[in-house]
């Protein structure tokens, strides 16, 4: 198979430009030096640096002091480890995930005699526990192979910053051969796909017995355009061919990881036939698994740290969102950050409403610094009428013509409603909108009904930093959205 992808290195868009530096960012002795009649004679004048390297010593002094002053501190965090939502817990910390933990332990186990495991496809909203259960599985499996002298390995990639098939597969490469302790004899770009391939194979048949390949947000990676079906089509129908071609003498498992549950309809279907997972669906945490969950985390903590409404707080917060666990997890590790920056002696409530802000903002930024200025225009035109409607919803038919608005207000490329659709249901896969099909009455006709993840006055917030959407004053686009929504009953 030849090169099918391009491997050429991209420019991260994320990526702020250098900035040059102006006259009015230097100080004013750079500008021009000090002037011949200033008078300075205290040393500071060229060749005789002794007040600079004065200051300089002080201000090391204070840094130095700040830094003693922390280590001296007792602090509230005990163990940071326990509030990162990606770190693996002992077992009896899983919350609310028994009967999918029984059925991934029981499909994976045939890692542990002489068979193949069947492949998984693990479905569901984000944070409710997908990737967290699969590598819990995984590394007792590791544990109990080891005791009976099968070399098991798991090679796990997020491919959600993978652009095309060709990284991904040497991703997973080099993933394999950090899990053996050896060394990737092809670089990442210049080479056909093919060598890449072939790279994976020679180190994985080398080095194990029986391997699960975990592809965690597989729907992210799309690849090139031009192509028939997506890369993670022709990934899914190259991994679950290599066994019965011969190409890998080990035993392999691909366990495929996404939060849209339509992402199968996706697959080719020479891919679907040769993949045909099982399926394992995760549902979202409700505010009672999540008090739960955080309770079982809340010795990250020193005693008597917690205010008691910190953790009921948390919980309902992230129940708002899908029953996102790793929301629920990062409220507590930020409120307790922001509690031990203030010098609180204590978490409080006000800790957890502040890190609720600052998280829902952060998630939204991580999503539209990627997206296109088009997909922009879709997301802020919807959630502004989600924004004023009692509750939270946004019609498809309402949001196109608030974009329509938009798009004529800034003097933007205007796509037929077709696209506008289909540019928010692309937004879907990160999670911060979901979508219905309606009908309100035979005379309303069929439409799309879209439901935001975070607050959509955050999300209007993060998009107006955008120099373009700011154009259009917040009042005006309120204005229309009100209009549209009363032409709507």
């Amino acid at each position: 198979m030849g090169s099918d992808d391009s491997d050429e290195s991209r420019t991260d868009p994320r990526a702020p430009e250098d900035e040059p530096t102006t006259q009015a960012d230097l100080p004013s002795s750079s500008a021009g030096g000090p002037s011949e009649d200033d008078g300075s004679t205290d040393g500071a004048t060229d060749g005789h640096p002794q007040s600079e390297q004065a200051d300089s010593e002080q201000a090391s002094r204070s840094i130095e002091e700040m830094l003693l002053e922390f280590d001296e501190q007792e602090g509230l965090i005990r163990d940071r480890s326990l509030l990162d939502p990606n770190y693996v817990v002992e077992e009896d910390r899983i919350v609310g995930r028994d009967e999918q933990l029984q059925e991934v332990t029981k499909m994976l186990r045939v890692a542990l005699g002489d068979n193949r495991p069947p492949n998984l496809f693990l479905y569901g909203p984000s944070g409710t526990g997908k990737s967290l259960i699969t590598k819990a599985v995984c590394n007792n499996i590791s544990r109990t192979c080891e005791t009976h002298d099968i070399k098991f390995g798991t090679i796990e990639v997020n491919c959600q910053d993978l652009d095309t098939l060709g990284v991904a597969v040497y991703e997973l490469a080099s993933q394999a051969a950090d899990e053996a302790g050896v060394d990737v004899d092809v670089p990442k770009h210049g080479v056909a796909t093919k060598e890449k391939w072939d790279e994976l194979y020679r180190i994985v048949n080398e080095n194990f017995d029986s391997v699960v390949f975990v592809l965690d947000e597989l729907d992210m990676l799309v690849g090139r355009r031009d192509k028939q079906d997506p890369a993670f089509s022709r990934l899914l129908y190259q991994l679950s061919r290599a066994g019965a071609n011969d190409e890998l003498a080990a035993y392999i498992s691909v366990v495929a990881i996404s939060n849209d549950a339509r992402m199968m309809e996706s697959v080719g279907s020479r891919a679907l036939s040769s993949f045909t997972p099982e399926d394992v669906h995760f549902d979202d945490y409700d505010a009672n698994q999540l008090q739960a969950i955080l309770r079982r985390r809340r010795d990250a903590f020193h005693e008597n740290v917690l205010d008691d409404d910190v953790i009921p707080l948390a919980a309902a917060f992230a129940a708002q969102t899908h029953g996102d666990a790793r929301k629920a997890i990062d409220l507590m590790r930020v409120a307790g950050e922001l509690a031990e920056r203030e010098g609180d002696e204590r978490v409080r409530e006000e800790h957890v409403r502040q890190a609720q802000d600052k998280v829902e903002k952060n998630r939204v930024l991580e999503v539209v610094r990627g997206i296109s200025t088009q997909k922009e225009l879709c997301l802020y035109a919807t959630a502004a009428v989600a924004a004023e409607t009692a509750d939270g919803s946004a019609r498809s038919t309402t949001g196109y013509r608030v974009y329509q608005f938009l798009t004529e207000s800034i003097d933007a490329d205007q796509y037929y409603q077709e696209t506008y659709v289909n540019k928010m249901k692309e937004l879907t896969t990160y999670s911060l909108v979901d979508f219905e099909r309606r009908s309100h009455g035979p005379s309303s006709g069929m439409f799309l009904e879209f439901q935001f993840g975070e607050r959509p006055e955050t999300i209007l917030e993060t998009l107006r930093e955008d120099s373009r959407i700011d154009m259009v004053s917040s009042e005006e686009v309120e204005s229309v959205v009100n209009a549209q929504i009363r032409s709507e009953t």
